[in-house]
C-alpha cells in the first residue's frame, strides 16, 4: 500500500510539474506565420507607473489618449492593411509570440516616475498577455524591443486625422 501511495505522489509531482504557464505560448505556437492572419489584433495599454491610460486597441479600433489632469479621451481610430502587416511584420521579427525575457536580472534601484506597458497580441488563434515596467532603472533587451515596437505604432496612430482632433495633455507625471 505504501508503495502505491509514493506511486501515486510521484506522478501527481510530476504532472503538476508539467503545467503550461498560460503568459507563455505552447512550443508548437511560437512562430508567427509569415503571413498575418485574419484573426491578428492587438491592445498595447501604456504610460507611467499606476497610470497606464493610454490604449491603442485594434480588438475594438479605438485609442485612448491619458490628457493626465483631464481624465482620458477616446477615439475611433482604425488602422490600415498595410499599417496592420507592417506591425505584424515587426512583431514576427522580434519573435513576439515567443519567450521573452522581460524582468532584469539586476534590480538593485528604483525610479519614479516609471514607464510600464502591457499587451495582449492575438495570432493565428492563440492570444499571449505580455508585460514590462521601467521601474527597476534598466529594460531587458526584449523589453527594450516591446518599447520601440510601441513607439512605432503610437507614431503611425499619431498621423491618424481622430487622434490630431483629441484634446492636447495637461499636466505631468511627477
Amino acid at each position: 500500500m505504501n508503495k502505491l501511495y509514493l506511486l501515486l505522489l510521484a506522478v501527481l509531482l510530476i504532472a503538476g510539474c508539467n503545467t503550461h504557464n498560460e503568459a507563455e505560448p505552447a512550443p508548437e505556437q511560437q512562430e508567427m506565420p509569415e503571413q498575418m492572419p485574419g484573426d491578428f489584433d492587438f491592445l498595447v495599454r501604456y504610460g507611467y507607473g499606476e497610470s497606464t491610460k493610454n490604449e491603442i486597441n485594434t480588438y475594438q479600433d479605438i485609442v485612448v489618449k491619458d490628457l493626465i489632469m483631464n481624465g482620458t479621451a477616446t477615439a475611433n481610430v482604425t488602422l490600415t492593411g498595410d499599417e496592420m502587416r507592417s506591425i505584424y511584420d515587426q512583431m514576427r521579427e522580434i519573435n513576439i509570440m515567443g519567450t521573452m525575457e522581460l524582468v532584469p536580472a539586476r534590480q538593485n534601484c528604483a525610479v519614479t516616475p516609471y514607464q510600464e506597458d502591457s499587451w495582449q497580441i492575438t495570432v493565428d488563434g492563440v492570444t499571449r498577455d505580455l508585460s514590462w515596467s521601467g521601474e527597476n532603472c534598466e529594460l531587458t533587451e526584449d523589453a527594450e524591443q516591446l518599447l520601440e515596437l510601441r513607439t512605432f505604432i503610437a507614431d503611425i496612430v499619431a498621423g491618424k486625422d481622430a487622434y490630431q482632433e483629441l484634446p492636447e495633455a495637461e499636466g505631468g507625471y511627477d
